[in-house]
């Protein structure tokens, strides 16, 4: 064997030597946000904050999910997520019953999830960042008995499975079991989608006698100008509308007066918030990441981080006009 011939063979060995004793290569660190309708001005704002998060740690981070509500393809974003091997992932439940078992695999696998703005409390994510929508919808109930003065007809419009909603509702259920003038006549499952909604509001509005419907309470944030849509085509201006969240369109209702208030979250903290949680979860790892930190008394997390509501209705809406322009 020749000088070169030697060299080229104890370069080779000693490759082969340094990819055994390394082992597998480490996945880069990388951070996902998986939710469903991801097209609606309030998960553009989660979104632009998880990203910012994600700038202030310099970690890169991947948005995925659907663009309109479909709880399968979150559940099949979520899979994907997840064999992708990221560094933790934060997930809105669209519905608990379908994707409560992929959060616990993505566990199970060592991966940190923790749940924003729709809780999944069976599994074994990390905790919960978000609104205490119980207590919303209690805040949004003490506004609507006021405005119906404790008597009237009310609809809910939500998407009937989804943890937030229906914890919003309980809130509401709660506070008007002690209110026997307030009726509920009907929930409204809008199926995700603000055609719907509108639709529905028209069909709603055309009772009339003591069938005559004197409240519209949005749970959520696609159906609230739909709905102040609809009353503007009726003319009607006797309707209490109660709305959630703060898109453009909701807010411009408000300000002339077709919807009295909405409850506003902070979602650009819920994922601003979210990104830091989770790159403290991958740096300084809890011993065990596969248990239920809700019963463990030395749990290094707690139960929930609430991030806040506001009340906006007439007198403070040109603040969050404000806002909106300062962000941009």
């Amino acid at each position: 064997m020749n000088s070169k011939s030697l060299i080229v063979t104890v370069l080779a060995g000693l490759s082969i030597t340094l990819a055994t004793s390394c082992g597998p290569e480490k996945p880069k660190e990388v951070y996902y946000l998986v939710s469903a309708n991801l097209q609606v001005p309030y998960w553009q704002s989660v979104v632009n904050g998880f990203n910012k998060g994600a700038a202030a740690y310099k970690v890169p981070a991947r948005v995925v999910g659907p663009e309109t509500y479909d709880p399968l393809a979150e559940l099949d974003a979520l899979q994907k997520a997840v064999r992708a091997k990221p560094s933790g992932i934060l997930i809105s439940v669209s519905d608990a019953s379908i994707l409560e078992r992929a959060i616990d695999d993505a566990v199970k696998q060592e991966i940190p999830v923790i749940t924003v703005d729709s809780d999944a409390t069976a599994t074994r994510r990390l905790y919960f960042v978000g609104t205490n929508n119980r207590e919303a919808g209690r805040d949004g109930a003490a506004r609507l008995i006021d405005k119906l003065g404790g008597k009237g007809n009310v609809v809910f419009f939500t998407i009937p499975g989804q943890p937030n909603l229906e914890d919003r509702l309980a809130g509401f259920k709660q506070a008007l079991s002690g209110q026997p003038g307030i009726k509920i006549v009907e929930i409204v499952d809008i199926k995700g989608s603000a055609s719907a909604a509108f639709d529905d509001a028209q069909r709603l509005l055309s009772r009339s006698g003591s069938e005559k419907i004197d409240a519209f309470v949005c749970l959520e944030a696609i159906s609230g100008k739909p709905v102040a849509d609809a009353i503007k085509r009726a003319k009607v201006t006797d309707r209490v509308v109660i709305a959630w969240d703060t898109d453009q369109g909701t807010l411009n209702a408000i300000r002339d007066g077709t919807i009295d208030s909405t409850i506003a979250q902070k979602p650009y903290t819920m994922g601003y918030f979210g990104l830091m949680l989770l790159y403290q979860a991958n740096h300084v790892p809890p011993p065990q990441l596969n248990k239920d930190f809700r019963t463990d008394f030395f749990s290094p997390y707690p139960v929930f981080v609430d991030t806040g509501t506001t009340l906006v209705d007439r007198s403070n809406v040109d603040l969050y006009f404000s806002a909106q322009a300062a962000a941009k």
